[in-house]
């Protein structure tokens, strides 16, 4: 018989989700049958595992050495970790506490990875917590902390992560409440001398990973807000803070190329003499934007300074 005690980075979670990630080899079927045979308890009682754990609860497990061994996946699970921690992990940390991480994530780089073979911020961060001791092997084995939401891999600015289960759930509850306000910086093309709020609906094309701004709703299409003021002018360009009401894919990108005014550098909706113009003479090749600031519900306020190309490309004749 094994005991695994709750510690406070596992507890507020249901008693088969910690076992799903607890023992990452076993069905979900597998697991409940042990349950009604009392073969996993929970302080000591039978458990239907639908239980809330809590700091110090102890569940006894009764299996034999190599099956708990098989079920825990150990050895794919070690290899894993050990390749995180073989990782660099250079990291701007703009914020840190026990719970959550706020990093500024370079232009170039992926805020999750799309395939087996990619290394983005995720794994960078997990190499990070692995470096300076916050993240042990066997913690690792019940629990990976993860980037909460998303930058596409050529925007740069804050990112936040979860390092602890309650951290993620924190985060979570914010960004779906949207007591987070999100604000970003970007250039675009023209001069932009008004504040806006626009309004719109948008459609996305799976096939292409494009999307197209409407003006009326049809089917699928999502209501998007975006609303912005500008803060400095360049020759024919303007620097706009963006507030993301919305928060859809490529929403800003679209719906100021929608109304005239693209972001410098933007592959998919970008102007292509103006791009073509800024690779050529400042090797720019992705959208100008920044997730600038975050600001939280309870008046904290992170931010990240935009990249040196701004500034730059902003005291510079162009087109």
């Amino acid at each position: 018989m094994k005991e695994i005690i709750i510690s406070t980075q596992d507890e507020n979670q249901r008693m088969d989700k910690f076992l799903k990630k607890y023992f990452k080899e076993a069905s979900s079927g597998f697991l409940y049958k042990m349950l009604r045979k009392k073969n996993i308890t929970l302080n000591g009682k039978k458990a239907s595992g639908a239980e809330l754990l809590v700091t110090d609860d102890c569940i006894q497990v009764y299996f034999s050495e190599d099956t708990f061994d098989k079920m825990r996946g150990l050895q794919q699970t070690q290899m894993s970790y050990e390749v995180l921690k073989a990782l660099p992990y250079d990291l701007k940390v703009i914020y840190e506490d026990e719970e959550i991480l706020i990093v500024d994530k370079p232009a170039g780089v992926l805020s999750q990875k799309a395939t087996n073979q990619d290394v983005s911020l995720n794994e960078i961060i997990l190499s990070y917590l692995i470096h300076t001791n916050q993240l042990s092997l066997e913690q690792y084995r019940v629990f990976h902390p993860s980037v909460a939401n998303r930058l596409d891999r050529n925007t740069s600015g804050l990112l936040l992560a979860g390092k602890t289960l309650a951290g993620q759930q924190q985060l979570s509850r914010m960004l779906n409440d949207r007591s987070v306000r999100k604000i970003y910086h970007c250039i675009v093309r023209g001069r932009m001398e008004e504040e806006q709020h626009l309004r719109g609906y948008l459609s996305k094309d799976e096939t292409s990973n494009t999307v197209t701004i409407l003006s009326q709703p049809v089917a699928g299409a999502k209501q998007i807000e975006t609303a912005y003021r500008p803060l400095a002018f360049g020759d024919h360009m303007t620097l706009l803070e963006v507030h993301l009401l919305t928060g859809r894919t490529h929403q800003i990108r679209a719906h100021l190329a929608s109304v005239g005014h693209p972001l410098a550098g933007d592959p998919k909706y970008g102007d292509p003499t103006w791009n073509r113009f800024l690779a050529d003479n400042y090797g720019i090749t992705r959208q100008l934007l920044h997730a600038y600031s975050i600001t939280f519900a309870d008046g904290r306020q992170f931010m990240a300074e935009e990249p040196a190309i701004f500034e730059t490309l902003l005291h510079t004749t162009t087109l």
